[in-house]
């Protein structure tokens, strides 16, 4: 469930003040709550040396998640621009994620991306509410990570 209108405006005075560092570690701990509630089994794994950020479970299926988040967009565009690529600037691939999820802070929304989507991408745009984006099929895409679950294989989150 989104948040209501005052407390998404809270959530966003307070991450304003936060640094970009900051901004993702909250993204991850709303990813995880978001996650949970959805009834995936979620892990942090110990240390930041992988390429994801959590592993999530449904049913028998473990999946690497990614996390990004986008604060806001430039005035002059009407997207948002979700960096795909690790620290050393090459995009990831399979053999790192499974998924990459992006948070848009303002829109209190979520994109679920397969690996395939992104692994030869630096950047996604995306832009909310779009019926022209491709990318749009990506929005709320919980199901996704529900491959190879039967109990959550009618689920349509």
């Amino acid at each position: 469930m989104p948040l209501s209108e005052e407390s998404l405006k809270n959530e966003l005075l307070h991450a304003a003040h936060l640094d970009a560092k900051q901004r993702g570690e909250l993204a991850e701990l709303a990813f995880m709550r978001k996650a949970a509630t959805l009834g995936f089994a979620v892990a942090k794994p110990w240390g930041d040396s992988d390429r994801y950020d959590v592993v999530v479970r449904s049913g028998k299926v473990f999946s690497r998640v990614q996390i990004k988040s986008v604060w806001s967009h430039a005035t002059e565009r009407h997207h948002y621009r979700v960096g795909t690529k690790t620290g050393g600037y090459h995009p990831y691939t399979a053999d790192q994620i499974d998924f990459l999820v992006a948070y848009i802070f303002a829109k209190d929304i979520w994109y679920v991306f397969p690996v395939s989507v992104v692994e030869h991408r630096v950047v996604l745009c995306v832009r909310p509410g779009s019926l022209r984006s491709r990318l749009e099929q990506y929005r709320e895409a919980w199901k996704l990570m529900r491959t190879g679950d039967p109990e959550f294989a009618e689920l349509t989150v």
